[in-house]
């Protein structure tokens, strides 16, 4: 749908702080270029494209939001401004991508659900609503999705989501084939290659899977799901080591008190109680998973 080519001249709420000032910066090189029109004009150019800004220049504003702010921060950002102009589908879309962000996949499937019967919908979105749907396991309404987009080349986030679908079938040809074609086209193929990784985890191949969240972590040294599966794909086949990448205290507490998880499962009760004790040592603070467990192991 074409946006018109000037700013509407509609009033809207004073900005979100970090929205206005990301929107001055974005109007900068369209004030140099056109200045002697604003100046003729006599407009305050600054307050006018920080509170009436360009359309054209929204998505550009919300990436810069999703890539910058934290998630929660971004889904704040986006719902008010969303209940400042309800009708805005760039901004319903923010709101999704910044909900699942946050790992709120459960909020931002009923956003999806609205943006994909929307006359706004791009084929884009119906990649992210069923990428969505399949991390709360509704795997046919995230076929549904699939099926609905148009033919032509697929983006690396459509071939992700072949590929987790094709897991979900156990097709691991066809989800071997979407991970590699997603990786080549990916801008950040760390994740493809973690998504990869679990691929290879749900087929029992837990060696595959350590060098897929090896080469996650080469990519993206700040991938903590990869930090997290290269370790409990260790401790799948028994190696309970934390895996030799920079890790918060914290993040060393997660690791300890999954891989004791497995170690449980594996029948290793006194592997998993040190796993359990070095969690705790880990933490900063109070962990309260490894401790709740740690308390029922000795009591029991």
């Amino acid at each position: 749908m074409p946006h018109p080519p000037f700013p509407s001249t509609r009033r809207t709420p004073r900005a979100h702080p970090l929205r206005r000032a990301l929107a001055i910066a974005l109007a900068a090189p369209l004030l140099l270029a056109g200045c002697t029109e604003f100046i003729d004009a006599g407009v305050d150019v600054e307050e006018q494209r920080a509170e009436n800004y360009n359309p054209l220049d929204q998505d550009s504003l919300n990436e810069i939001m999703l890539a910058v702010a934290g998630p929660d921060e971004a889904v704040t950002y986006f719902r008010e401004a969303l209940a400042s102009d309800p009708e805005n589908p760039i901004m319903r879309r923010g709101l999704a991508r910044s909900l699942s962000r946050a790992g709120r996949h459960a909020e931002a499937r009923l956003v999806y659900a609205e943006l994909v019967e929307s006359p706004s919908v791009r084929p884009s979105d119906r990649v992210e609503y069923g990428l969505s749907l399949s991390r709360l396991d509704m795997w046919p309404e995230a076929e549904a999705q699939l099926a609905l987009m148009p033919p032509g080349s697929p983006s690396d986030r459509k071939l992700t989501l072949m590929g987790l679908i094709a897991d979900h079938r156990r097709d691991w040809d066809a989800a071997d084939a979407a991970y590699s074609q997603a990786r080549a086209m990916s801008p950040q193929p760390g994740s493809v290659l973690n998504n990869w990784g679990v691929s290879y985890l749900s087929r029992g191949e837990s060696a595959a899977a350590e060098k897929m969240f090896e080469q996650a972590l080469v990519l993206d040294p700040s991938l903590f799901s990869a930090k997290n599966n290269l370790a409990i794909a260790g401790a799948l086949q028994g190696s309970y080591r934390l895996p030799l990448v920079t890790l918060t205290g914290e993040e060393k507490a997660v690791l300890y008190h999954n891989m004791a998880i497995i170690a449980l499962r594996r029948g290793d009760r006194r592997v998993a109680t040190g796993l359990l004790e070095q969690s705790l040592a880990a933490h900063p603070a109070h962990y309260a998973p490894a401790a709740d467990k740690l308390a029922l192991l000795r009591g029991g």
